[in-house]
């Protein structure tokens, strides 16, 4: 036996051993489970439930955590210059009969680190790296690089190591139905940022390929590791660009053994609303825009109306009027409360009933009755409050001068009334037939005017008077419990209000909240969390970072994007204009946690040199200014176009997707928005395909201000494989393509 096939033998026997510990741990975890959810509980101590629940819990996360690592438990090792080997995974395993020793560490532990870091001339301490090929849980095969000496390949050279043979099996392999993780072949730009130690916002830019997604998403994974306690009590929210770009990135997380994510699109910070539909260039570019603020603040305003006429309230002796002059008086000293709109009515109804109560006190007691009588008057202005506090006219009369109001009501009725638009000082663009058709770019408006409407007091007192009518029903059911004449003489009896009173059994009526972090975090606007990241996040408007900014107070943000990548016309034009408002840059001296920094990616890791080089002309032509990223690998095909007419184009497509059928991995094909049979570019933005077919660019190129931007999305989402099809000329950019 050779001395490769002898190492081989051992690798196999030790990968076997630490899945038979996992094996342990899992059946552990799940007696644990077992035993947890049929423990006793004490009716009379409500921690023991509490406590029951909370290891439930923790043990279904245990068995979610061992449950991903199946696939790539193991992935390498390390030898240090000692001679010790440190076996690197998905998750840590201890060796629970030799003092708990590590059998495996977790990639994101700081003795892992030197995996990805560590070169031939910084080996971190290390004398050799071993990487793992495996197939299900066997060992397949190994490389090894020997650390200490050089290798002749660097971050960004065409990669020719022996270490780099796992990288290239990587990118090279047929792309699946959802993102990889990139655990196994993380490199050291890529590590340096997944760990890098800042408490506030990081923003990461890379063009195309850089793998700044799954970074991102193992940056998360690493957090999740370090500040656990922070973060698992407030969850993480990743925000994209699309459902399917969410559902092709979901299984990283889940991979890297986290579950505490909430994944949104901007079009789903409103809880219940799922909003996919997109604005007009001009509507989008405007409700995106800070000048919003103004004109959702005018447009509450323009709700508090005041009477043309008086409005008469006819009481049971008297009849009084709501003229302007009371109206304007109630209305500013509500506005001067500062309250959002709905808790200032209170303010409001106070002012007007005060006035029409005393005109109506000194009409109704007109010749008998004076101030200098307090008890009498006192009395008087105490049966006029209780008539007006049920009086329908004076309801109406309130509802129309201050009404309560909602989001909905207030965006729809905006968007309808060309009048209530201009008064509010906003874009005639803005105005649709159909109020409630919400698009993506109202969502953070609607959010916005959640904290402009504030709550509803009356709504609030309802639903606390609801509670008490329950407690006292409740109290009726332990009444009809314990019949007390038909008790025993037996002071020992155990009875019913022994054992919960009327308001805990009224909170037994009503619905526990079993959901996991994740489902409440989604279902609560007000939830805040330990961590953000925004992908793609240079589309974001200005309106839709005040929405992120809400939802995590400490600031705690990874930012993912390409700017020239960007096609909303409410998108960033630079990282400083969206982020300096709420946390000053590094350059300004800001500490540490209170201020923004960026990092770079790149190296191209997904496109290859024969197609980054297309497009890359493309990507010269409209940002001049923008270095391309580097692709370290060639595919040894070339990009193609094909001329078709307008007959050949539905059979060019379908050569096209039969040709890709019969082949490993993905394709799509991307084409102008509305062509049918294509996807449009903004439908790609963030995913790859091993082939990809693009058609008609001059007509992606035509669409608009932002087309360029779109063509370089389409051009770089192949891994493997490009065509294009025309039936225009093409543009001067790809005018170098080979032609079939």
């Amino acid at each position: 036996m050779s001395e490769y096939e002898d190492e081989l033998r051992s690798e196999r026997e030790y990968v076997a051993g630490l899945y038979a510990r996992l094996d342990s741990e899992r059946a552990e975890a799940n007696r644990r489970y077992k035993a947890a959810l049929s423990s006793p509980v004490d009716p009379q101590n409500g921690s023991t439930l509490v406590e029951r629940d909370a290891e439930v819990r923790a043990m279904a996360r245990e068995m979610q955590r061992l449950d991903v690592a199946d696939y790539g438990l193991c992935f390498g090792r390390l030898e240090t210059l000692d001679d010790e080997h440190l076996y690197i995974g998905r998750l840590g395993l201890l060796d629970s009969e030799n003092d708990y020793e590590p059998l495996l560490l977790d990639w994101r532990a700081p003795l892992a680190r030197a995996f990805y870091v560590a070169t031939a001339a910084s080996p971190e301490g290390m004398r050799r790296r071993r990487q793992f090929h495996t197939r299900g849980r066997r060992v397949i095969d190994f490389t090894d690089e020997t650390l200490g000496r050089p290798t002749g390949a660097e971050l960004g050279e065409e990669l020719d190591g022996p270490g780099d043979a796992a990288l290239l099996a990587a990118v090279n392999a047929p792309r699946g139905e959802g993102m990889r993780d990139i655990v196994a072949t993380i490199q050291a730009e890529q590590d340096e940022i997944i760990r890098f130690e800042h408490s506030g916002v990081l923003v990461i830019e890379g063009g195309p390929g850089t793998g700044k997604t799954v970074v991102a998403l193992h940056r998360v994974a690493y957090l999740l590791y370090t500040q656990r306690k922070q973060m698992e009590r407030h969850g993480v929210l990743v925000v994209g660009p699309s459902s399917e770009f969410l559902n092709h990135i979901g299984r990283v997380l889940p991979s890297l053994g986290e579950s505490q994510a909430v994944f949104m699109t901007t079009g789903d910070f409103v809880p219940g609303l799922r909003v996919s539909a997109e604005d007009t260039e001009d509507a989008a570019r405007f409700k995106g825009s800070l000048k919003m603020l103004d004109v959702l603040a005018a447009a509450v305003a323009d709700r508090q109306e005041l009477p043309e006429d008086p409005i008469p309230i006819d009481l049971s002796d008297v009849t009084v009027r709501i003229d302007a002059a009371t109206a304007e008086w109630a209305r500013e000293e509500a506005r001067k409360t500062a309250l959002p709109h709905n808790e200032a009515r209170a303010e409001f109804i106070d002012v007007v009933t005060y006035v029409l109560t005393e005109r109506a006190v000194a009409r109704i007691g007109k010749g008998w009755l004076t101030r200098d009588d307090k008890h009498a008057w006192a009395q008087m202005r105490a049966d006029v409050v209780n008539e007006l506090e049920d009086h329908e006219q004076f309801t109406a009369a309130l509802n129309r001068l201050w009404p309560i109001l909602t989001p909905e009501d207030v965006l729809a009725q905006l968007y309808t009334s060309r009048e209530r638009l201009s008064a509010a000082g906003a874009d005639d663009a803005l105005y649709r037939a159909e109020g409630e058709a919400w698009t993506v770019s109202d969502v953070p408006l609607l959010d916005e005017l959640v904290d402009l409407l504030g709550r509803d007091k009356a709504a609030d007192e309802a639903a606390e008077r609801q509670r008490k009518e329950e407690a006292a029903y409740a109290a009726g059911v332990l009444d009809l419990m314990v019949d007390r004449e038909d008790l025993m003489d037996d002071e020992d009896h155990l009875l019913a209000a022994d054992l919960l009173d009327a308001e805990q059994l009224a909170e037994r009526f009503q619905e526990q909240d079993g959901r996991e972090l994740a489902e409440r975090a989604a279902a609560d606007r007000d939830w805040t969390y330990g961590h953000v990241v925004v992908d793609e996040a240079q589309e974001l408007s200005e309106m839709d970072w005040r929405v992120l900014m809400r939802r995590c107070p400490r600031r705690s943000f990874t930012i993912v994007g390409d700017l020239a990548q960007r096609r909303s016309a409410a998108g960033a034009t630079s990282w400083g204009s969206m982020l300096e408002p709420y946390v000053p840059s590094e350059a300004k001296g800001a500490n540490r946690a209170g201020r923004w920094v960026y990092r770079p990616l790149t190296v191209n890791y997904r496109t290859p040199a024969e197609i980054m080089e297309v497009a890359a002309a493309v990507l010269a032509e409209f940002a001049p200014g923008v270095q391309p990223p580097e692709s370290v690998r060639a595919c040894g095909v070339k990009p193609w176009a094909r001329k078709v007419t307008d007959d050949e184009l539905a059979t060019a497509i379908e050569e096209f997707a039969q040709e890709e059928a019969g082949r490993e991995g993905t394709s799509v094909v991307i084409g102008p928005p509305g062509m049918p049979g294509t996807v449009p570019p903004a439908a790609t933005k963030g995913l790859e395909f091993d082939a990809v077919l693009v058609v008609e660019p001059q007509q992606i190129l035509a669409d608009g201000p932002r087309g360029a931007a779109e063509l370089y999305v389409a051009l770089t989402r192949a891994t493997q494989r490009l065509g294009v099809l025309h039936r225009d000329p093409l543009p001067a950019a790809l005018s170098g393509l080979d032609e079939r």
